[in-house]
């Protein structure tokens, strides 16, 4: 069989993405791609899925489809917490993002703030996001970490080079490694090539994610497909959920349907 790469992290209108999920299934596979749906469950904004009761719903959906049911968690929300065994056995992966960081105990910053606090600068922050990535990576039960280099829109006009230090890099790959947690390669908030070629070589499974909310994003992986091969990972060793299976989900279903 020839292999093709998955789509581990896209979005449809049952959060925030423009296309339903038949669309999705459309393009992606259009693209020599295979596809998952990976909705926001969480309660930190309006166009996500917000209760255990809209996840059961949202699992009944994508059971109809030939998909990888996942769906993207925010670390600082107390939801992923809440999903019962029964539900968590039923996507065949999970994705865990720091949509914000703790910098104080009980403050978080969030990625999507235009400025920094005052007085903060670009190397605070980081400490403050890798020790939450560490503090992610040993309390929250994912296979997934999703764009890892995302981070807020004032610092993304700084090199990553520059902002991930070689010890921050060796950190978080330490902390993944340990944890069993991939690193995802995103078409959307793309990583650097050393931190790839870094956490690759400390064993660390890498995967794709598109991360598309619109028919251009769903299944573009060419940028990414390029950088795990530029950095020796075998096509093969690219986390699939249905090949490599799941530290909490059951793909058995999914095997058979996506």
């Amino acid at each position: 069989m020839t292999w093709k790469p998955r789509d581990c992290h896209a979005h449809t209108t049952m959060s925030d993405g423009e296309l339903g999920v038949a669309e999705l299934v459309e393009i992606v596979q259009s693209r020599g791609v295979l596809p998952s749906v990976a909705d926001h469950i969480s309660r930190s904004t309006r166009t996500t899925l917000s209760s255990v009761a809209a996840v059961r719903r949202y699992l009944d959906e994508l059971d109809q489809y030939p998909v990888a049911r996942a769906g993207e968690f925010c670390w600082h929300d107390s939801l992923w917490r809440e999903i019962p065994p029964d539900l968590v056995r039923r996507f065949t992966h999970r994705i865990g993002s720091l949509h914000a960081v703790e910098i104080a105990q009980d403050e978080w910053l969030h990625a999507f703030t235009g400025v920094l606090p005052a007085g903060m600068t670009p190397a605070s922050y980081m400490a403050a996001h890798v020790a939450s990535l560490e503090r992610f990576a040993r309390e929250m039960p994912m296979d997934i970490l999703a764009h890892p280099t995302l981070v807020p829109i004032e610092l993304r006009k700084l090199p990553l080079e520059e902002l991930w230090t070689e010890e921050y890099e060796e950190r978080a790959a330490d902390a993944l490694f340990r944890a069993g947690i991939a690193f995802e390669v995103s078409s959307r908030y793309r990583p650097h090539e050393r931190f790839v070629r870094r956490v690759a070589a400390r064993g660390v499974r890498l995967s794709l994610g598109s991360d598309g909310h619109s028919r251009s994003q769903l299944g573009a992986l060419d940028v990414p497909l390029a950088l795990v091969r530029a950095a020796g990972v075998r096509d093969e060793d690219l986390y699939d959920p249905l090949v490599h299976g799941s530290r909490t989900g059951d793909t058995s279903e999914a095997r058979r349907t996506a």
